[in-house]
């Protein structure tokens, strides 16, 4: 069954064909923008996070791939499950044969591998094919990269999940993806690699979950981290954030209420 969601949300993602080459143009310019921007200030500060200025500009480009990949300012899976909440439609899925939570991941793993093909490749070629990049030759280092990448996934997932579950308390979800979209943005790195802040603020934000969904993974393409480090890291943020989202499920599905009465 859940082979078949993946494949559902995948098709269904697929669909958005204007949205999608927006995007696609959306983060092509980003991109351009922020590599100038990152330019003048490896120009200023060469070094910087220990990235020399190609490795900053594949950390750019990187990051506009996965940006809707993974969900990472929102825009995932916890939508559609906070609406559902919202309005009670919840109680109907709690009543499917399938679990709540890998029912959500498989969405979710659907529309990240439209989002990855269909939005994320383009953006990279093009920031591979004009700007100086420090991608790796050995195929080892991109399988690493791949493993990253699922790993990525799973954790951008649960923390999602759990913002959406917030919602059957606060019963409206606009508060929790307005929170998921600032901690995205700034804890995973995507205004600047978290290698680059500086004292207990670098040292802190690097050990949040955030940083496994973009940080560890463009560290492993570069060769700036061990592999299995990264993995045992990204691993353990998985199963901790998965574990919290089985447990507060469970308290949530014990008190639904469904709007309306």
């Amino acid at each position: 069954m859940y082979p078949a969601v993946v494949a559902g949300a995948f098709r269904r993602y697929a669909t958005y064909r204007v949205a999608t080459a927006a995007g696609v143009f959306t983060n092509t310019v980003f991109g351009v923008i922020l590599v100038y921007t990152y330019l003048a200030l490896w120009e200023a500060r060469p070094g910087l996070g220990g990235y020399d200025q190609a490795q900053a500009v594949t950390y750019v480009w990187l990051a506009q791939a996965l940006f809707a990949t993974l969900a990472i300012q929102g825009g995932g899976c916890e939508v559609e499950l906070m609406e559902r909440v919202r309005t009670g439609e919840i109680a109907v899925d709690l009543y499917r044969p399938v679990d709540l939570q890998l029912w959500w991941l498989a969405n979710d793993v659907g529309r990240a591998s439209f989002q990855l093909l269909g939005r994320g490749v383009v953006p990279f070629a093009v920031g591979a094919l004009f700007f100086p990049t420090a991608l790796p030759g050995e195929p080892a280092v991109w399988a690493a990269f791949t493993v990253s990448l699922l790993l990525a996934l799973l954790v951008g997932f649960a923390i999602r999940y759990l913002f959406a579950l917030s919602v059957f308390w606060l019963l409206d979800g606009q508060g929790a993806a307005q929170a998921l979209m600032v901690t995205g943005i700034f804890c995973s790195g995507m205004t600047l690699p978290l290698n680059a802040f500086p004292g207990a603020l670098g040292e802190v934000v690097r050990v949040l979950p955030w940083a496994a969904q973009l940080q560890v993974p463009a560290d492993v393409l570069m060769g700036e981290t061990a592999p299995l480090g990264a993995f045992a890291f990204q691993a353990a943020w998985a199963v901790v954030l998965l574990a919290v989202g089985r447990l507060v499920q469970s308290a949530a599905t014990r008190r639904v209420v469904v709007q309306g009465g």
